[in-house]
């Protein structure tokens, strides 16, 4: 067979035809460009966070040229992507959000115990406790009392013995120049009809020991409580009394005594209504 050769129609029919194509393929290339770099201009879309009340309702108010021009025009061959997320989703996790800040807020609940009354073997123990406490107090006040009583008399007793040697000390000590003011001195120690058979006493000597230069030191050796009463006690006080005068050469006269002292209480103070010798020593050198 022998070739022949095409004719014009047909090579304008081939032309057109790979026109249309070639024309086709450019523009899938072109959507497919377009595709691609609306995707790596178009930022990744932030993740949304649920807000509460508060934060829905600062929310910025939609401007209103988006309003009421819609959305913007895509490019051509963009094609748009609807929201994959329904507006009903969103405000579910709002309200959780808002349920979990309030409960945080709130603290944890607290849990209530149903009352229970205390038990026997409870008011039984506390019944114990309550009669131990009470017989341990009155036992720690039985022994109390007497122990107080007990200091109490010890401090009366060193009362009484401390003014029984303070006017035994006073009454018995003297020299020539200060005599006449014994009765004087010793009268804050004397009470009753004592005080004045003293004073009388010592008025009658005076004379006759200024005239001799007698000096008399009479020294405590020791004092103790006989008996005592809330008004009266007695005590019993041992001296040695010391004598000296020019008439006798200055030899000392040496003398033992010891006194039964009754005292009457007056206020704080105790006074002496009352003297007796109980033993006379005369120790002093035979010449």
């Amino acid at each position: 067979m022998e070739d022949q050769p095409a004719g014009t129609g047909d090579l304008t029919m081939d032309s057109a035809g790979t026109g249309a194509v070639e024309s086709q393929r450019r523009r899938r290339r072109l959507l497919w460009w377009g595709r691609g770099e609306n995707a790596a201009a178009e930022p990744e879309p932030a993740r949304r966070m649920p807000t509460g009340k508060a934060g829905r309702a600062q929310k910025q108010p939609v401007s209103t040229s988006a309003a009421e021009g819609g959305p913007e025009a895509s490019a051509p061959g963009e094609v748009a992507e609807p929201d994959a997320r329904p507006p009903e989703a969103v405000d579910a996790e709002a309200v959780d959000a808002d349920i979990a800040e309030a409960g945080s807020e709130l603290g944890p609940e607290p849990v209530l115990v149903p009352h229970r009354p205390p038990g026997k073997r409870l008011l039984t123990t506390a019944a114990a406790a309550s009669v131990v406490f009470v017989a341990a107090s009155a036992f720690a006040g039985a022994m109390l009392q007497p122990y107080l009583a007990d200091r109490a008399s010890v401090d009366i007793k060193l009362s009484i013995a401390r003014t029984a040697t303070n006017a035994i000390t006073t009454l018995w000590s003297y020299t020539p120049e200060d005599m006449a003011t014994l009765p004087d001195r010793s009268a804050r120690y004397l009470a009753g009809d004592f005080a004045t058979e003293y004073r009388r006493y010592i008025d009658a000597i005076v004379p006759t020991n200024e005239q001799a230069k007698v000096t008399n030191t009479t020294e405590v050796m020791g004092a103790a409580v006989e008996s005592v009463t809330p008004t009266e006690a007695t005590a019993i006080v041992y001296t040695n009394s010391v004598s000296t005068s020019p008439v006798s050469k200055n030899i000392p006269s040496l003398r033992y005594l010891s006194y039964r002292l009754t005292m009457e209480r007056d206020g704080a103070d105790w006074l002496i209504t009352g003297m007796n010798a109980v033993t006379q020593l005369d120790l002093s050198p035979k010449l």
